[in-house]
């Protein structure tokens, strides 16, 4: 009898927000070139945070969805209907991804940023990772998981990179990714402090402008992630 019944699936606030968003474009409610309206009203009006509202524009800008243009608002985009519908559906799908394509996905695009990082980074942008590695270990000191601490590190390996393309597809999975591990309880302040030395080792790589050994050092540092089977809920 069991399987005859589907899944109930439940879709997070930022899915929802792109959701209406896409709704509103293809009904002709808001046009290319157009404002959505601000970050405070869309949550107030959809009943979610401006936390929750801020990922969604995110995601859409890095699709080239809308652009963001401090101090006027966010702007739709002139792609068209049916490509801006088509983009908009891609990200959904990216978002109900299996936790495993999105691992798989990240290792990739880790590994690779890592390599790029040791062969093209300057000294500001060690100055860069360096700090965001203090930063994150100064978070740790307070008995704080340091999640966002720990994605920070990871954005400037990808920045030292110079590959903007890489960086904005780990922005895009990353996030998903740590949001699984917490809410499975994964993240532990244990876990945490064991990632330390691998983060300095990671850094050391990319600073001795050794690619290989950037290489290793982060699919050492992703072991975890990679060997971690989700349980059925």
């Amino acid at each position: 009898m069991l399987s005859n019944l589907n899944k109930i699936k439940i879709e997070n606030p930022v899915d929802l927000i792109i959701s209406q968003i896409r709704d509103l474009i293809i009904s002709g409610s808001i046009k290319a070139g157009e404002k959505l309206p601000p970050e405070r009203k869309l949550a107030e009006h959809l009943g979610v945070s401006r936390t929750q509202v801020r990922e969604a524009i995110n995601k859409l800008q890095i699709y080239n969805i809308v652009r963001v243009i401090p101090q006027s608002g966010t702007i739709v985009n002139g792609l068209g209907i049916g490509a801006l519908e088509g983009l908009i559906t891609d990200i959904l799908k990216i978002e109900n991804s299996d936790f495993k394509s999105l691992v798989d996905t990240r290792v990739l695009l880790e590994k690779e940023a890592a390599r790029l990082a040791a062969m093209n980074r300057t000294n500001d942008d060690l100055v860069k990772m360096s700090n965001a590695l203090n930063l994150y270990e100064s978070k740790l000191q307070t008995g704080s998981l340091a999640i966002e601490e720990d994605l920070m590190f990871h954005i400037k390996i990808a920045e030292a990179g110079k590959n903007s393309v890489l960086k904005s597809l780990m922005m895009i999975i990353t996030p998903d990714i740590i949001k699984n591990f917490t809410q499975r309880e994964i993240c532990s302040v244990t876990n945490n402090y064991k990632t330390i030395d691998q983060h300095r080792n990671i850094l050391e790589m990319i600073s001795n402008k050794n690619p290989e050994g950037a290489v290793e050092a982060m699919d050492f540092h992703l072991i975890d992630i990679r060997n971690y089977t989700p349980k059925e809920e």
